[in-house]
């Protein structure tokens, strides 16, 4: 009998001489002493690399087209040249982006601060005013937006993604009857993990929630992976701001991306977009925390990427890199898993990450074997709110840190895992 297609049907003699054989082999993983990580999306020492060049490229000219000398302070919203790379990579216009440091995160968690403290359209609006805040949030989903919401003390409700992208019947129907709901995260491009890239009807969708939302209700539009493309000719992400302005709901939508994971991860530009009235609101808040960015890293940034031609041959050096360490992982997945019930798994087509949902109840009794055999894996439960999945059963992994024999080795190890752990499940449900 083979294990991938008939576990439930074996016998309770086969199931036991499955688990010895998978024993055997887990024990001679341990006895490797292996320290191989997949828990988090950073850029390869190759990849970083590819940026180099930003040592040295201002050949000691720190002057901008317009004069600003970057050396000193001032320009609160960064500098014009790397404003019109941040507006073309998010589909808006030039007074429609700011510039900052290296860190998206830090820009969504100031936005949310500003929200929730003093209000995008005044002290009225602020979220503080209200009893209690609750946000939408598409699971499984991006571990940081949901520690941002929980140390606000913002309830989080869970909404399934689809292939298309968030159910957004759910949605609607939670936000058209919730007035708590203020706030939605989304990562809609190669969704962070399941790589889900959102329809057109999806985004169409979400830029309308603005019409029947309550008041200061705000979709945070986290659009990190928008140009980290795997394949030649991916899906087009449609421009949510052009549904807005179709729909009147520009103030309802803030985006974000940065350059960490096209240049130095910690040391890139982030950028924020969102409509005039919006950006004013949040600068008058920024200006009382800072005299402004880094503007001679922006001005390197600028030199490198100096628009979207150069931004896209950048990145396509960057697949050559990752497209074969995601291979690897699938070409593991599928053979051991191909025609089985002991595992599904997304194909991205970009993005960081392979999202493994396990049989119920088996995420983290995995996650702890792979650790115990040297494989280290994102904790399970993180890409849910409060850490918790409520079926015990995703895994994201992150294939990009290791090298493709170091890959190899680790997919062997967590293939194991996942059919030991299920023989054992299945053997625990038949006592």
């Amino acid at each position: 009998m083979n294990l991938k297609e008939h576990l439930n049907q074996a016998s309770p003699d086969q199931l036991q001489h499955w688990k010895q054989e998978l024993t055997a082999e887990y024990q001679a993983f341990q006895n490797q002493s292996l320290n191989l990580d997949l828990t988090r999306g950073k850029p390869s020492a190759e990849q970083l690399c590819l940026s180099d060049s930003l040592d040295g490229i201002l050949s000691g000219t720190y002057t901008t087209a317009n004069g600003t000398d970057v050396r000193n302070y001032g320009g609160l919203d960064g500098i014009d040249e790397i404003k019109q790379l941040g507006a073309e990579i998010l589909g808006v216009a030039d007074n429609e982006v700011l510039a900052a440091g290296n860190s998206s995160l830090t820009l969504m968690y100031q936005a949310v601060m500003h929200a929730y403290l003093f209000g995008f359209s005044g002290p009225e609006s602020a979220w503080k005013n209200k009893a209690e805040i609750k946000f939408l949030c598409p699971v499984p989903g991006y571990d940081r937006h949901f520690t941002i919401c929980e140390q606000l003390d913002i309830e989080m409700l869970t909404v399934p993604m689809t292939p298309e992208g968030p159910d957004m019947d759910k949605v609607e129907r939670l936000i058209q009857t919730d007035s708590s709901i203020k706030g939605m995260w989304c990562v809609p491009k190669y969704s962070n993990p399941t790589g889900v890239i959102y329809s057109n009807q999806v985004v169409e969708r979400i830029a309308r929630l603005g019409k029947v939302s309550s008041p200061n209700f705000r979709v945070f539009w986290d659009n990190a992976y928008a140009v980290h493309d795997l394949v030649d000719e991916p899906p087009q992400l449609a421009n949510i701001m052009n549904y807005a302005r179709a729909y009147g709901t520009e103030n309802q939508i803030i985006q974000f991306t940065s350059t960490s994971k096209i240049t130095y991860a910690g040391a890139g530009v982030a950028f924020m977009a969102s409509s005039e009235k919006n950006l004013a609101s949040f600068k008058e808040a920024l200006a009382a925390c800072t005299i402004g960015p880094d503007k001679v890293n922006q001005l390197r940034h600028a030199k490198l990427l100096p628009d979207m031609d150069v931004l896209r041959a950048h990145m396509k050096k960057h697949a050559t890199l990752i497209k074969p360490r995601f291979d690897i992982v699938l070409t593991h997945l599928e053979q051991a898993f191909g025609s089985s019930t002991l595992g599904q798994w997304n194909t991205p087509m970009g993005g960081y990450f392979i999202s493994f949902d396990t049989r119920p109840g088996l995420a983290k009794k995995i996650v702890q074997l792979a650790a115990e055999a040297g494989v280290k894996l994102t904790p399970a439960g993180a890409t849910f709110p409060y850490g918790e999945d409520p079926q015990d059963k995703n895994i994201r992994i992150a294939p990009t840190v290791p090298s493709v024999a170091q890959l190899d080795t680790a997919m062997r190890v967590f293939v194991n895992c996942v059919k030991l752990a299920s023989v054992q499940q299945e053997i625990s449900r038949r006592d």
